[in-house]
């Protein structure tokens, strides 16, 4: 994952660099070329804000709820474990891309109040997926695969949907103190997570205002 997470940074730094001074990257002009330019740019903050959606949407409300339910609880973190990471770089580097497009069409010094929010949205997807990438979703599996060892020892976690974890934190003080770790910990990913997801349900109620059918 390395070489998506130094993707992510430079698409990062590129979205800041278009938003704040898109003549750097040169400007609309009129001519052939310019129109072109243009409907690559929306061509480019549509697919990448879909598939943010998409993905989000699946992953949060879809995805996530079928395979908790069918798969054994360990079988089901470990797979988590796997996808988080890809799952948080594929939507941080489409809002980074939707971001950079957005902010080329309308820079920040010419843009209207509406379309100042909207780029505020679109930042703050980025970032809270950018923050669950790089500091809750590597706490959260390190401390998962730390409680998974000792459920191991206490033979659970293979169980499918709803854990026996609970019943023998009774009795197991360390398993105790870890599922109140880890319920912080992932709770504060969930949190970041719905927040990019409210974000960006705010900037479709935009797009669909400028949908003329």
């Amino acid at each position: 994952m390395d070489w998506l997470t130094r993707f992510v940074v430079a698409v990062a730094f590129l979205a800041a660099g278009v938003i704040f001074s898109p003549e750097t990257f040169g400007s609309l002009s009129n001519g052939e070329n310019s129109a072109k330019l243009l409907i690559f740019l929306k061509l480019a903050h549509l697919l990448s804000f879909a598939t943010a959606w998409g993905a989000a949407l699946w992953a949060t409300f879809i995805g996530g709820i079928i395979m908790f339910k069918n798969l054994p609880r360990h079988q089901f973190g470990n797979l988590q474990s796997k996808m988080f990471p890809a799952y948080f770089t594929l939507v941080g580097s489409c809002c980074a891309i939707s971001l950079s497009a957005f902010g080329y069409l309308h820079p920040w010094k010419s843009s209207s109040g509406v379309e100042k929010y909207q780029l505020g949205f679109l930042l703050s997807a980025f970032a809270f997926n950018l923050t669950n990438l790089f500091v809750f979703t590597p706490m959260t599996i390190n401390m998962m695969k730390e409680r998974h060892k000792v459920e191991r020892e206490n033979n659970i976690g293979d169980e499918v949907g709803w854990s026996k974890n609970r019943e023998k934190a009774k009795t197991i003080p360390k398993l105790a103190a870890m599922n109140k770790k880890f319920g912080m910990i992932h709770g504060l990913s969930s949190l970041a997570n719905i927040l990019s997801f409210g974000s960006l349900a705010m900037h479709s109620w935009y797009l669909a205002g400028k949908m003329n059918l």
